[in-house]
């Protein structure tokens, strides 16, 4: 909130009965009032904003006065939360080489794998069309697709009509699994490519399926994916910069804990 006393806090300010708000803490007003409604605040919306804003620091330096800011749960987590970010701005946060990154990647490539991808087509055969025959329909259709083409006209005919689509493309395990369920998604990325299998059973019901693709998963070369690297180092970077910070910060502490009570008792 600006640069004037508002922002420093009663006990830095040298005058705790002194509220002043300076031209920069009015422009901070007029700025978030501008970006919420999309136009500038008349004058008397600013004078509303302003009242608010100092009725809001009267409040809280009387709350610090009464020590209403001790062993307040909420406070507490708020004031940690910060200290987080403080920690963070003071870690020394800078930017990798390009043989940092290569080397870091070489470590943790695993954390970038692309998972593999099917394209498929399905027959579906619903249970509630079916009921407990459901099952023994699909493989009386399997039967009499062995050594059929993927687009053979009888096939269309021996399945029930599927709420969505009869064929999917370059589809994830987790795409798949979003709409058939991951017992069917498991059980796809098991079949290989060329033929009518199944029936595989969904959460819809059941299904023969014929693979048309099949991508094995991978983990991208260093060039593909440069960025996202660079943002998984730093990201490695922040925490290890706050976790020294703590380090730092708990070495002034005594941490005093209860005796462990008797095991007897």
């Amino acid at each position: 909130m600006g640069d004037g006393i508002l922002n420093s806090g009663p006990e830095r300010s040298g005058n705790a009965g002194r509220i002043e708000m300076t031209e920069g803490d009015l422009r901070q007003l007029e700025v978030a009032w501008t970006a919420q409604w999309r136009r500038p605040p008349t004058p008397e919306e600013m004078r509303n904003l302003v009242t608010a804003r100092v009725r809001e620091e009267i409040l809280y330096r009387e709350a610090l006065a009464l020590g209403l800011d001790k062993d307040d749960t909420i406070i507490k987590r708020r004031l940690a939360q910060k200290m987080e970010f403080v920690a963070e701005d003071v870690s020394g946060l800078r930017e990798p080489t390009a043989q940092e990154l290569r080397g870091w990647y070489a470590e943790n490539g695993e954390r970038f794998a692309l998972p593999g991808r099917r394209s498929f087509r399905h027959l579906y055969f619903s249970q509630d069309r079916r009921g407990e025959r459901v099952r023994d329909g699909a493989v009386r259709a399997h039967e009499q697709l062995v050594g059929a083409s993927v687009d053979v006209p009888v096939a269309a005919g021996l399945a029930d009509p599927f709420m969505f689509q009869d064929y999917y493309a370059d589809r994830t395990p987790e795409q798949v699994a979003g709409i058939f369920g991951s017992q069917f998604a498991e059980a796809l990325f098991q079949l290989a490519p060329g033929s009518w299998q199944g029936p595989v059973e969904s959460g819809l019901g059941w299904h023969l399926v014929w693979v048309t693709s099949s991508a094995p998963g991978r983990v991208p070369a260093f060039e593909e994916i440069e960025g996202s690297v660079r943002a998984g180092w730093m990201d490695e970077q922040r925490v290890e910069g706050r976790r020294r910070a703590f380090e730092a910060m708990a070495a002034r502490y005594q941490i005093v804990l209860p005796k462990a009570r008797n095991a007897a008792r």
